[in-house]
């Protein structure tokens, strides 16, 4: 809105920020690196695609220390999140179960004898 205003009606700058509430500095900001950011993801995409057990925190120490870059840690988390490459769920791996053995069968009257046991605490 800032911009606008001093783009299209004449305002100074500073007379537009105070209008608008916000400092000179957030006004003049440009954003920096984003050829870089887009390298940054396309390396995330083609190690997570490759190594599918991968977290963030290996995919950062392989950038960090087998290829040498040297990215900060909070701005290749902040890319990690935005490709939601923190979402992918891992699928739990299923226990195999043998199947039971067959209860035997006692072959006359008293052949097996069981017990219950029960205590009382007074």
């Amino acid at each position: 809105m800032a911009v606008d205003a001093v783009n299209k009606h004449g305002v100074s700058i500073r007379l537009a920020c105070e209008v608008f509430q916000i400092s000179q500095i957030c006004y003049r900001y440009n954003k920096k690196r984003s050829a870089e950011n887009e390298l940054i993801a396309d390396w995330l995409i083609r190690l997570t695609t490759a190594q599918r057990n991968w977290g963030f925190g290996l995919c950062f120490l392989y950038l960090r220390n087998v290829k040498g870059f040297v990215w900060n840690h909070k701005r290749i988390y902040r890319i990690y999140r935005e490709l939601e490459l923190n979402l992918r769920i891992k699928p739990k791996k299923r226990l195999v179960r043998e199947k039971p053995e067959p209860l035997f069968e006692p072959l006359r009257i008293n052949h097996v004898w069981s017990m219950d046991f029960m205590h009382n605490h007074t």
